[in-house]
């Protein structure tokens, strides 16, 4: 016991101190929020959106990213001639609309804050049900990281419950295959009003590189009413956790 306590004392402070202190070090590989230099694409030639894997981009008067469909793989920036698009190391993308996630060479409306009778009830304690709804285990795996002492999400009261009955909503990952359908809807009906969804990496919003496929329904939005979207493949478990501290109203709308 005692040379355990003496291991625990040694080891330190692990929790990060974000969002209170500096965001933590990203990976050299991370990619963030897609950015388009219009100087350097006057011919809209297409190539980025001929590559993309998932039909996310689409070049018109400006070139539009749906960050719902985006998997952030290099294809399109790969693609282009003139490097006039890549990725930004800017891991704020979760919003509170499915048409905010499309962007057009405008900035992104980052998630606003719960209204005020859902803030009294939970920005203080928000227990979730999560829902692997035909998920590939990435953004299952990225969820389950912030439960551990690194990021410590149980201390802005934010929990992951095993039963949908203790929950205030339900955290949907996967293209809600046709097998999970009834599931997700029995685990949404389960929680008590009022309460909330989020749903969290491409396939859940769009059904990612699924979408259109007979067996999945293009994620969880045709089955339950979604609060917060993160986009993602998978989301970094930064982006998953500003999006939900900015619902809760723990992060300001203008903040970085």
């Amino acid at each position: 016991m005692i040379r355990s306590l003496k291991a625990r004392l040694h080891q330190g402070h692990r929790t990060m101190a974000w969002p209170d202190g500096p965001a933590p070090e990203l990976p050299a590989a991370f990619r963030g929020a897609p950015a388009v230099d219009a100087s350097k694409c006057p011919e809209k030639c297409r190539e980025c959106a001929d590559a993309c894997p998932t039909d996310a981009i689409q070049v018109g008067p400006s070139v539009t990213i749906d960050l719902g469909r985006c998997l952030f793989c290099p294809e399109c920036e790969r693609s282009c001639p003139e490097g006039a698009i890549g990725y930004s190391r800017d891991y704020r993308l979760a919003t509170r609309t499915r048409e905010g996630l499309v962007t057009a060479g405008r900035e992104l409306v980052l998630a606003k804050a719960l209204d005020e009778k859902l803030l009294r009830l939970f920005g203080r304690s928000l227990k979730l049900r999560q829902v692997s709804a035909g998920g590939c285990n990435g953004c299952e795996a990225d969820v389950n990281v912030l439960s551990t002492i690194g990021w410590d999400l149980g201390r802005f009261g934010i929990q992951i419950v095993a039963s949908p009955r203790h929950a205030d909503g339900i955290l949907v990952t996967g293209p809600v295959t046709e097998n999970m359908r009834l599931a997700l809807e029995k685990t949404w009906a389960a929680v008590p009003d009022p309460r909330i969804v989020i749903a969290v990496g491409a396939c859940a919003i769009s059904g990612g590189p699924y979408a259109g496929m007979a067996d999945q329904h293009d994620g969880a939005i045709g089955i339950v009413p979604v609060d917060l979207f993160v986009p993602g493949c998978p989301p970094h478990p930064l982006t998953i956790l500003d999006g939900m501290l900015r619902l809760l109203g723990r992060i300001e709308a203008g903040r970085p």
